[in-house]
């Protein structure tokens, strides 16, 4: 061990480190981030994050709280208010019905609504099934609470979506809880009523339990987002984990919520209780305003991705780059399987020799090889910036 690792204190802290945690790999995301460290120049659409400001009148009561001294602790499920428009919300949306005094938790993002899903529910051994390509923190989150993940490849010819012979062949009697991250980051995948029915018949007479992750379920496209929990038979199995950043370009407030069953919930808010104690009471105001008045907020920022998501997806294929046509999220998936790269050489590539910055699809388990990740939560002219550099790279190739 060197001096830097022991910080000449005498400790071995590969010793002193809990093993599982050590070997836990860091997220394939933030490795490849870290490489744009002192880069200039350089067209990033790598962030998952609205370039969109909180509207006025959401940080407007933020700081109203502020200014009239609201700044102590809430209970610890969440200002009651904010339950409530939490409930009204989902039922005004998505025609979902929750007692907001049972089951609703306010939480610290949509993360934390994950984290809490899995600690509440997993035992030593249980298995997890887990859709891919999907969002980095499923499956180390699943190993923490001593979980195994069991992932299953999603398929670009079926539109990324889960189908039900895929997850009929993965279930075992370890398996405890599905995870369904739809509409999909990196994909763009979502999945629609007739989607769902025939996976809400595979679980039917089972103890299996369903995270659904919906923090993108505003963000869809030319349908109605529907929630597994909307399913006949799903509602008692379901845990909704959503939140407030992509919905309302809220990401540093860090405010999320689950809904479950009361029995449910009450396990997990006793997690949250010793881990968290509260959201933060700031953000919670900030929260019941953007319920009550943010309806048209969803829409002018939906409208928006919308234009930017037809606009990137046209130059993709007017560069001879196939990829497929997202209806979620703000994320496209293109394949770059023709170019002969793995998706970390093809990634690289670019950000050294062109100044582009996208991220490898490998970053999204191992079925994401041959495919990158294209945010386009960034103005039309940053796009078009991109596609610019894309096309050098493709010209200077001689595959134009």
């Amino acid at each position: 061990m060197t001096h830097s690792e022991n910080h000449g204190c005498g400790i071995d802290y590969s010793k002193v480190l809990s093993r599982e945690i050590q070997e836990i790999k860091p997220s394939g995301i933030r490795k490849f981030f870290d490489l744009l460290n002192g880069m200039s120049d350089v067209v990033a659409l790598t962030v998952g994050e609205p370039d969109f400001v909180t509207p006025w009148h959401i940080r407007v009561a933020g700081i109203e709280s502020l200014e009239k001294g609201k700044t102590y602790y809430t209970s610890n499920a969440g200002l009651v208010p904010l339950r409530e428009e939490i409930a009204a919300y989902l039922n005004r949306r998505f025609g979902l019905s929750y007692d907001p005094l049972k089951e609703v938790v306010v939480t610290v993002g949509g993360s934390e609504a994950i984290d809490l899903t899995m600690r509440a529910l997993i035992e030593p051994g249980d298995e997890v099934i887990i859709p891919q390509p999907s969002f980095v923190c499923y499956g180390p989150i699943c190993e923490m609470a001593h979980g195994k993940p069991v992932y299953i490849p999603t398929k670009e010819e079926n539109q990324f979506k889960l189908t039900a012979d895929e997850l009929r062949s993965a279930i075992t009697p370890k398996t405890k809880l599905l995870v369904l991250p739809f509409p999909g980051n990196p994909t763009g995948a979502i999945m629609t009523r007739e989607d769902l029915e025939p996976i809400a018949e595979v679980l039917r007479g089972t103890n299996i339990m369903v995270l659904s992750d919906e923090i993108y379920g505003e963000l869809t496209y030319g349908r109605d987002h529907v929630s597994p929990a909307s399913i006949p038979g799903m509602r008692e199995r379901t845990i909704l984990a959503s939140g407030f950043s992509k919905t309302y370009a809220m990401t540093g407030w860090r405010m999320g919520y689950l809904t479950a069953p009361a029995p449910l919930a009450k396990q997990m808010l006793k997690i949250h209780q010793y881990a968290i104690m509260c959201a933060p009471t700031t953000s919670q105001f900030a929260a019941v305003e953007a319920l009550k008045n943010g309806d048209e907020d969803i829409e002018r920022m939906r409208s928006e991705y919308n234009r930017r998501r037809r606009y990137l997806v046209n130059g993709l294929h007017s560069l001879g780059i196939d990829c497929f046509m997202p209806e979620g999220s703000f994320y496209v998936f293109p394949n770059i399987s023709k170019f002969g790269m793995t998706s970390e050489e093809f990634c690289e590539t670019l950000m050294y020799d062109y100044k582009l910055a996208l991220v490898p699809g490998s970053a999204f388990g191992e079925c994401g090889e041959g495919y990158v990740r294209i945010s386009y939560a960034y103005s039309v002219e940053h796009i078009s910036q991109a596609l610019d550099r894309l096309e050098k790279f493709i010209r200077d190739r001689g595959l134009s």
